[in-house]
């Protein structure tokens, strides 16, 4: 029995791969691909204008914006105009920096300080260290400390006279008084001066200029 004719190219396993060539050589080593689901868009790929498509184009100018990143005016976009926000950072209101407003308080709150642990006469110290700490190196320091020491000098002497006079009744009430109004109006000086403000002492005088 002798086989049917076959169609020219049917069962013929084509051509081999030689067993001697190097791998990589040979049309039949190359990988398979898939094919695409589906054809390029019109002007092949990328999209003409590149990414994105349209519908969501960069701003005008492109990436990154004009002017680079961050944006001028500095910050984060959407953010308001960068950091510090608010108020913002910096010195309190009314003095050059930080230290000069600690010194201003050491010289009030001192004060009032002072008058109590020293029993009325030793409100003065706390003034004084502030304007020999700080009085030469900034003008405000040495106008609240010499506020708050022409202050409580007026007052520490009253006290003491106070207290020499206490054998009379009258002596321990002058003493007792002159504390008093030593640690109030020093408590009510330091509030101002947390503010900003030089608070000028009621019954003062200019000893020390």
């Amino acid at each position: 029995m002798t086989e049917p004719p076959r169609p020219p190219g049917a069962g013929d396993p084509g051509p081999q791969p030689d067993p001697t060539a190097p791998y990589g050589s040979s049309p039949a080593d190359e990988p398979p691909t898939a094919p695409l689901s589906g054809g390029p868009a019109a002007g092949g790929y990328p999209p003409p204008g590149g990414y994105p498509p349209p519908g969501g184009q960069p701003p005008p100018g492109g990436y990154p914006p004009p002017g680079g990143y961050p944006p001028p005016g500095g910050g984060t976009p959407g953010y308001g105009a960068g950091y510090p926000g608010g108020g913002g950072y910096g010195p309190p209101a009314g003095y050059a920096n930080n230290d000069d407003k600690t010194w201003a308080l050491v010289a009030h709150f001192g004060g009032a300080a002072g008058m109590l642990i020293g029993g009325g006469v030793l409100g003065w110290i706390a003034p004084l260290v502030a304007l020999l700490a700080r009085g030469n190196q900034s003008p405000t320091v040495r106008a609240h400390a010499i506020a708050a020491l022409n202050f409580q000098l007026i007052w520490s002497v009253i006290a003491l006279i106070g207290w020499i006079l206490t054998c009379i009744l009258i002596g321990l009430v002058i003493g007792f008084g002159a504390m008093i109004v030593g640690i109030v109006f020093g408590i009510l000086a330091g509030v101002k001066a947390n503010e900003g403000q030089l608070y000028r002492y009621p019954m003062s005088a200019s000893l020390i200029k």
